[in-house]
């Protein structure tokens, strides 16, 4: 199997579980954030829907530039919205995975503020990256719902709210 169609295996199985922790984000707790340096809900949850998108940009550019693209993440302000959002990202996401070139994923690409350079990397290394920050961060607002008494879905099986002891 070449790496594109594993990558769009791979987003197609994690947005399933995505979708669910997205879906289940309180209306009234976007601003809710459980220390001062953790992000709030709203912030993580819109990283999470969007990253689909770093999939796109990862194999149509050649490096991202903070100092040159300030980030600007969508205006989402309640569950409904998050979740069009992610789909809409995910559609992106899949469709970059369906129609890029396998020869591309060797290129290197740049993550850079201006002259620091964060990491130069092979395209299929930062789609890599990229696809672990959806499950990492995923896990991240499961942490945040549980503090918030928000029955957790499964991710990879049942969770302790799905199950019966």
């Amino acid at each position: 199997m070449s790496q594109m169609k594993q990558f769009l295996k791979e987003l197609e199985k994690e947005s399933a579980v995505s979708r669910k922790m997205l879906s289940i984000v309180p209306n009234d707790k976007f601003d809710w954030q459980p220390h001062p340096k953790s992000m709030t809900i709203r912030r993580l949850a819109v990283h999470i829907a969007e990253l689909p998108l770093w999939i796109d940009m990862v194999l149509t550019t050649g490096e991202l530039d903070f100092a040159a693209n300030p980030y600007t993440p969508a205006p989402v302000n309640n569950t409904k919205e998050l979740v069009a959002y992610f789909e809409k990202s995910l559609q992106t996401g899949r469709e970059a995975l369906q129609n890029g070139s396998e020869a591309s994923l060797a290129e290197l690409w740049t993550l850079r503020n201006g002259d620091e350079v964060y990491s130069k990397e092979p395209k299929s290394d930062v789609i890599r990256m990229t696809l672990n920050q959806i499950t990492h961060h995923r896990a991240q607002l499961g942490v945040f719902l549980r503090l918030l008494d928000v029955p957790i879905p499964g991710s990879y099986g049942p969770s302790a709210d799905e199950m019966s002891f």
